[in-house]
């Protein structure tokens, strides 16, 4: 994350299009942010482990934008601190006969020695994985390997499945390793999909699938958006709540 004190360094990752680094005084303290013109109505202001990051409309003035971010300078400070303070989730060790959640369903993770690849057995009476590794090393790899794999097939399915029921042609997808963001999309690069989201019950990844494909037609999150995304997924908000559940405890390797 940024330091509040100081903009940040050349270390930082390149920024993307349409986004650049500021700083502001908010009170006692510098905070550096990472101002991103787009396309939308209005200005919106988050905060992750990267730090404050605004999205602010074409037309919106910096004056416009700072007086926001000074408006809300006690909560971007709070939340600033809490990520400083937050531990960062420890990797988590992949071991012979762990187990992971495949769509909120346990499978048990089997290490055996072969040629760095995988065998699913998802159906049979104990669901498994089998990671066949040229050296323990290797596991976290293959392991991602696998879930990106089996991710991006169902992510294919299951767009094609709700874009016609939202009228919008089936984009590009790209799967993504995010460690904030389970779904983003462009109209010029299509939609972007966390292969993290196969940890989760279908219901979830599929509200997730369904939220993107929306923007599609709606890039905000106006009223109409949410109007559309509820009348392809009436019960988006409990699958929004659970989401947000399970993210706690997604893990990480």
């Amino acid at each position: 994350m940024p330091s509040l004190a100081e903009p940040p360094g050349s270390g930082e990752r390149p920024l993307a299009a349409g986004e650049t680094w500021r700083t502001i005084a908010l009170g006692e303290r510098t905070v550096a942010y990472v101002l991103r013109r787009a396309r939308r109505r209005t200005i919106g202001l988050s905060i992750d482990h990267r730090g404050l990051r605004v999205g602010a409309p074409p037309r919106a003035s910096l004056r416009d934008v700072e007086s926001l971010i000074v408006e809300h300078g006690e909560w971007i400070g709070r939340k600033l601190d809490e990520w400083r303070t937050r531990c960062p989730p420890q990797p988590l060790a992949i071991i012979d006969g762990m187990q992971l959640p495949l769509l909120g369903k346990p499978i048990t993770i089997r290490l055996a020695l072969g040629n760095n690849r995988c065998l699913w057995n998802p159906q049979g009476a104990e669901p498994a994985l089998t990671l066949c590794l040229r050296a323990p090393a290797a596991a976290p790899r293959v392991l991602e390997q696998a879930w990106r794999e089996n991710a991006r097939a169902l992510f294919v399915e299951r767009l094609a499945h709700y874009a016609p029921l939202l009228g919008v042609a089936l984009p590009p997808l790209a799967v993504s390793a995010a460690r904030t963001r389970w779904g983003s999309c462009s109209r010029s690069s299509g939609i972007r999909l966390n292969w993290r989201l196969l940890h989760f019950p279908l219901p979830v990844l599929d509200y997730v699938v369904v939220h993107e494909l929306a923007h599609l037609r709606e890039m905000n999150h106006s009223e109409r958006f949410w109007s559309l995304v509820a009348q392809i997924y009436p019960d988006y908000g409990a699958a929004r709540a659970e989401l947000k559940k399970r993210a706690l405890d997604c893990p990480h390797w």
